[in-house]
């Protein structure tokens, strides 16, 4: 997957744009965009467009944080109606996600937004060998600024701040320590297509590869930025098969370039990638 897009599980209205949008995932959120006197609503409209018939978009459902008291709602709302897979906010551990875990089985697939809370940042090395289903470790900047008391997450050119800048990194190294994908954070200000253009490339050059939406309208945009373009693919092809044609060498020359092991495994994953995207 490369797009996620989250819409407020009480609004019937946005889901609709939201499964037309071209997304690979909707987020069904319970959780920041549903004011408490609609959590019942919304639970049970999350609930109802799930037990629809699929053939766009996986669905997956943002429940609420463990320390709510409302998760246990949550997913007894939404789970007999078989979401394909949860995001949890506000993880701090691993042992977060093994709670959420026993709750709605090992093997559902989840999510987790591993840096909303400053003590989150210093567990995203406990997300590895836990028996929860976890597919990808998020980052969010809006929470964690929230917490740490700042004016602001972003330059007036729309660059990340150090403090958040660590915790993308840091998200970055946790998920592929866990061996799982690292999920590149939203983009509030979504008439910016400059600045989101910019954002999007930056996630994909570091090694992100889905990044999460607020609005459909930056659906297009990620899909197109996060699939591996065809000179990716054609360049990842040369070096494979001249490592092939080389025998068992360790580094390869192309074009007055060199290409060592790293360059044939990342070939090799992004050509995986691409496949999936239907990129030959």
């Amino acid at each position: 997957m490369r797009s996620m897009l989250f819409v407020p599980a009480d609004s019937e209205r946005k889901i609709e744009k939201a499964l037309a949008s071209g997304v690979d995932v909707v987020i069904l959120d319970l959780e920041d965009s549903v004011a408490p006197r609609n959590k019942a609503a919304a639970r049970a409209l999350a609930a109802e467009t799930l037990k629809r018939p699929r053939s766009g978009p996986q669905m997956y459902v943002r429940v609420n944080a463990l320390d709510t008291g409302l998760m246990s709602d949550d997913i007894a709302a939404v789970l007999p109606a078989g979401p394909d897979g949860i995001m949890q906010p506000k993880t701090e551990t691993g042992a977060c996600v093994e709670k959420l875990a026993v709750m709605v089985g090992t093997d559902m697939p989840v999510i987790a937004i591993a840096t909303e809370t400053a003590n989150a940042m210093f567990g995203l090395n406990t997300y590895r060998d836990i028996s929860a289903n976890l597919q990808g470790v998020a980052w969010g900047a809006e929470d964690l600024s929230n917490e740490l008391g700042a004016q602001a997450n972003r330059t007036n050119d729309g660059l990340l701040t150090d403090p958040y800048r660590l915790a993308r990194s840091m998200c970055l190294f946790g998920a592929r320590a866990a061996g799982v994908e690292p999920v590149d954070t939203v983009y509030v200000d979504f008439r910016n297509q400059e600045g989101f253009e910019r954002d999007c490339m930056d996630g994909v050059r570091d090694g992100f590869t889905c990044k999460m939406a607020i609005h459909p309208a930056q659906v297009e945009v990620i899909n197109r930025i996060f699939t591996p373009s065809t000179e990716q693919v054609a360049q990842a092809h040369s070096i494979i098969a001249a490592f092939a044609e080389a025998g068992d060498a360790g580094v390869v020359g192309i074009d007055g370039k060199m290409f060592d092991i790293p360059h044939l495994n990342r070939s090799r994953k992004l050509l995986e990638r691409a496949a999936a995207y239907g990129i030959t």
